[in-house]
């Protein structure tokens, strides 16, 4: 029966490295005390003889002798100096990767909130689809039930637009966090925005130009690369126009990356000539087209 060895991971990479090269330095060291009790022997033998009057032949033998085991000993001290910083280096590697485990770890739970979060919303779809079929499918739709299923189903939409943007932000938060910026940390829950209540007729949106229109005697005035809940009467001519999009619209979570949802952007200037009057255009498109009498 064949085994197969299991594969070490970074961290037991590095720890196995530094238990080496500390058990290395260990058997060195002991080699250096031998040889500097050595070397002391060899320079007391060498004194005795000096104090002895010994011959020059006697005295040469002696230091070259001690010198033989002087270059022994400069030889281990080099070699334990130069394991020493093996040392140094193998701890810094083992330091990073333990950090990059860390980091690892935190990614893989970023990425598994993601995952659950993209895994239920297929039921809250089916959910809300089932709902709205509840109250369409019937012959004696009331007006009450009617409403019902709209707002139903412009919550579904806002909703599943919010789970995948939430989703593509969170992984690249794992991005992040696995690369080891230090200005990342886990994303706050989003705000969440209350919805309008019934009665208002509203899409949430994403503006990509700076937008004006009036609700009543209110003027309202939004900044480019804003979350703004728009009035559906002004939708359809600011998307023909281009000037808002989708909040699952690939663009819209690229510029969102970029600059936000824009809840911190101050108000556009009644003069601001990129403003655009959402109003005007929705007019505009009811207009009945100009014969040409030509």
């Amino acid at each position: 029966m064949a085994f197969f060895k299991r594969e070490l991971s970074p961290v037991e990479i590095f720890e196995r490295a530094l238990k080496d090269k500390q058990a290395t330095r260990h058997k060195l060291k002991e080699r250096l005390e031998l040889a500097e009790k050595a070397l002391e022997e060899k320079r007391l033998a060498a004194e005795r003889l000096a104090r002895a009057g010994a011959t020059n032949a006697q005295l040469d033998r002696a230091e070259a002798k001690m010198a033989s085991v002087e270059d022994k000993a400069k030889a281990m001290r080099a070699a334990v100096a130069d394991c020493d910083e093996q040392i140094v280096l193998a701890e810094r590697a083992l330091a990073e990767a333990v950090a990059q485990r860390d980091r690892d770890r935190a990614a893989n739970e970023i990425e598994a909130v993601a995952a659950a979060i993209e895994q239920a919303a297929p039921r809250f779809e089916i959910g809300a689809a089932a709902l709205v079929d509840a109250v369409t499918r019937s012959k004696a739709a009331l007006s009450e039930a009617t409403r019902f299923a709209t707002d139903v189903e412009a919550i579904r939409h806002e909703v599943l637009a919010a789970a995948e943007l939430i989703c593509w932000e969170l992984r690249s938060a794992a991005v992040r966090t696995r690369a080891g910026n230090a200005n990342v940390a886990l994303l706050a829950p989003p705000e969440i925005k209350q919805l309008p209540p019934p009665e208002t007729d509203r899409q949430m949106i994403y503006a990509l130009n700076p937008l004006t229109w009036r609700e009543g005697d209110e003027v309202k005035r939004v900044a480019a690369f804003t979350m703004v809940a728009l009035p559906k009467p002004l939708l359809a001519a600011a998307l023909q126009h281009q000037h808002v999009d989708y909040l699952n619209a690939r663009r819209v979570q690229t510029l969102m990356h970029v600059h936000g949802s824009g809840q911190q952007q101050a108000e556009p200037r009644e003069d601001d000539p990129a403003l655009v009057d959402l109003d005007a255009l929705a007019a505009a498109a009811h207009e009945p087209p100009q014969a040409d009498v030509a």
